[in-house]
C-alpha cells in the first residue's frame, strides 16, 4: 500500500484531489465564477511540490491587493480616456510577463494578469459587476490556497523528493520580446471582453492560459501545444459532460473531476509515456475546467448548454489561432529555442 503513494504517484492524486476540491466547493458555495478556484489550485498543485511558504503566502496577499486596486483605478481611465487607458494595461501586462521570464515567481505574474484583465474589463461595463469580478478572484485564490495546503497535507512530499527547480531567467532583451508577444496573446481577449464581460470572461482566462504557453512554445510546436490542448481539453469537457449526465449531484462532479484530473495528472508528471509536454496536459486540464464550468453555469441558468458550448469552442479556437500567429510572426527574431524553463516544463518529475 506504501508503494501506491510514494513518488510520483502522489503528485498526481495532490493535484487531481486539490482540483476536484476546489471545483466541488466553489459550486456548492456558489461562488460568483466558480472556475476561478479550480483553475489557480491546478497551477499551484501543478508548479509547487511543497506548501506555500510564509513568504509565498504574504507575496500572493499582496498581489491580490495590487491587482484588485489597479484593476479598479483603471476603470475610470477605460471609460474617458479609452486610447490610454488601453495603452497603460497594455503595458502593465507586459511587465507582468516580463516580470515572471526574468527568473521571478511565474504563478504571481499570471494572477496579476488575469485580474487586471478580468476586473478592469468588468469594470468598464458596470462598477458593481467589478466588484463582483474582485470578490470572485479574492475568494478563488484564498480557496485555491488553502485546499492546496490541505492538499500537500494529505498526500506530502516524500523526504527524497526534489523541489521543483527555478525557472531560469533568460536574457533581458529576448525576455522583453517574449513578453510582448504574450501581451499581444492576451490583448484581443481582453478587449473583445470589455463589449460583454459577463459573456466573455472565460475567453479572459483562455488568453491568459495561452499567454503563459505562448512564453516557451515556438512556432514549428504551436498547432501542436496550443491547438491540440484547445481541442484535447474541449473534448475532456465533453466527456465530462456527458458523464455527469447519468448521475447529477456534487459528489459525482467532484469524482468525475478527481478521475479527469488523474487521467491528467499521469501525463503531465511524466507517469504514462507521452510525447507532449507538461505544458499541454496543464493547460489541456484548465481549458476542460473552464468549458465545462461555464456549461454547467449555463444548465443552471436554463440556456442552450451545447449552443453556448459551440460559441464558447469556436472563440476559444479563434483565440488559439490568433496565439499560433503572434508565435509565427515573433519566431525569426526568438529564434527556435524555447526561452527558458517554464512552469509547465518544471512539473515533469
Amino acid at each position: 500500500m506504501e508503494t501506491v503513494f510514494q513518488l510520483p504517484g502522489r503528485r498526481p492524486l495532490r493535484m487531481a484531489t486539490g482540483t476536484a476540491l476546489c471545483l466541488a466547493i466553489s459550486f456548492a458555495l456558489d461562488l460568483p465564477i466558480p472556475v476561478i478556484a479550480p483553475v489557480f489550485a491546478a497551477f499551484l498543485l501543478a508548479t509547487q511540490n511543497r506548501p506555500l511558504s510564509l513568504r509565498a503566502g504574504v507575496m500572493l496577499g499582496l498581489v491580490v491587493m495590487l491587482t484588485t486596486g489597479s484593476g479598479l483605478l483603471l476603470v475610470p481611465l477605460l471609460r474617458y480616456y479609452t486610447i490610454a487607458g488601453v495603452l497603460l494595461v497594455g503595458l502593465l501586462l507586459f511587465l507582468a510577463f516580463r516580470y515572471g521570464l526574468r527568473g521571478e515567481n511565474n504563478l504571481v505574474a499570471t494572477f496579476l494578469v488575469a485580474g487586471l484583465t478580468m476586473i478592469s474589463a468588468a469594470g468598464t461595463a458596470d462598477l458593481q459587476v467589478a466588484v463582483t469580478v474582485v470578490g470572485a478572484l479574492v475568494k478563488g485564490l484564498l480557496l485555491a490556497v488553502l485546499v492546496s495546503v490541505l492538499s500537500h497535507a494529505l498526500f506530502p512530499e516524500a523526504a527524497s523528493g526534489r523541489a521543483f527547480p527555478a525557472a531560469r531567467a533568460i536574457p533581458a532583451d529576448r525576455a522583453m520580446l517574449v513578453a510582448l508577444r504574450a501581451t499581444l496573446v492576451v490583448m484581443p481577449a481582453w478587449l473583445l471582453a470589455m463589449t460583454d464581460p459577463a459573456s466573455y470572461m472565460p475567453i479572459i482566462m483562455k488568453s491568459v492560459s495561452l499567454g503563459r504557453q505562448s512564453c516557451t512554445a515556438t512556432a514549428r510546436g504551436a498547432a501542436r501545444e496550443l491547438i491540440g490542448s484547445t481541442l484535447f481539453g474541449g473534448l475532456l469537457a465533453i466527456a465530462l459532460w456527458f458523464a455527469l449526465r447519468l448521475a447529477v449531484n456534487l459528489w459525482m462532479f467532484f469524482l468525475w473531476m478527481l478521475l479527469f484530473g488523474l487521467l491528467v495528472g499521469r501525463k503531465l508528471y511524466g507517469i504514462a509515456p507521452t510525447r507532449y509536454s507538461p505544458g499541454f496536459w496543464l493547460n489541456s486540464l484548465v481549458t476542460m475546467m473552464i468549458l465545462l464550468g461555464q456549461s454547467v453555469q449555463d444548465s443552471v441558468a436554463g440556456k442552450d448548454v451545447y449552443t453556448a458550448f459551440a460559441v464558447r469552442m469556436g472563440l476559444f479556437l479563434a483565440v488559439t489561432l490568433y496565439a499560433c500567429l503572434m508565435l509565427v510572426l515573433f519566431d525569426r527574431p526568438l529564434g527556435r529555442t524555447p526561452p527558458g524553463a517554464s512552469d509547465g516544463e518544471r512539473v515533469s518529475t
